[in-house]
């Protein structure tokens, strides 16, 4: 078996195992399916190209979402973007409905970022810090303004969409 082939097999298992959460995550961030789908792709080709030894699963989850938000920081800065907004697909293994996904891609995208990796990938606020390279207590204040508007906008307060 040459080392081409072990590379592959490696690389379609990593794709297999966490395309879904990497959709998902590029979702959250960017707001639309399209762009979610570039950035699932880049980072898969990233990874093709860089191929990393992980200390373990963890390392190599978080290595994965700290190259998804990155890569989805490049897609927004990228000047030729057009950005519109799209909840029309989104992959979704769990049960949650999509009215609380519509809800919170309507949040300011730091908080959107801190309730996906909490809620969604289970990270707790210490590893979200490390993963975000942001301080614990700005994370768990991130949390709290997020849930604050989002049960807000539950309810029918405020519409406005602040995208940053």
């Amino acid at each position: 078996m040459g080392i081409d082939k072990i590379k592959n097999d490696n690389l379609v298992i990593l794709v297999n195992k966490y395309a879904d959460m990497v959709l998902r995550l590029a979702f959250t961030y960017l707001g639309n399916q399209a762009d979610a789908q570039d950035a699932c792709q880049d980072v898969f080709i990233k990874l093709f190209k860089h191929q990393r030894h992980f200390n373990d699963g963890e390392h190599e989850k978080a290595w994965i979402i700290r190259v998804t938000i990155n890569t989805c920081k490049d897609i927004i800065r990228s000047p030729w973007k057009k950005w519109f907004s799209s909840i029309e697909y989104l992959p979704n293994n769990h049960t949650e409905s999509i009215d609380v996904v519509s809800f919170v891609v309507t949040l300011p995208r730091k908080y959107r970022m801190v309730i996906h990796l909490y809620y969604y990938e289970g990270y707790k606020t210490t590893e979200i810090s490390e993963i975000l390279n942001i301080k614990e207590s700005t994370i768990r204040t991130q949390l709290k303004r997020a849930k604050e508007l989002l049960k807000e906008k539950m309810l029918g307060g405020s519409d406005d969409d602040d995208q940053n």
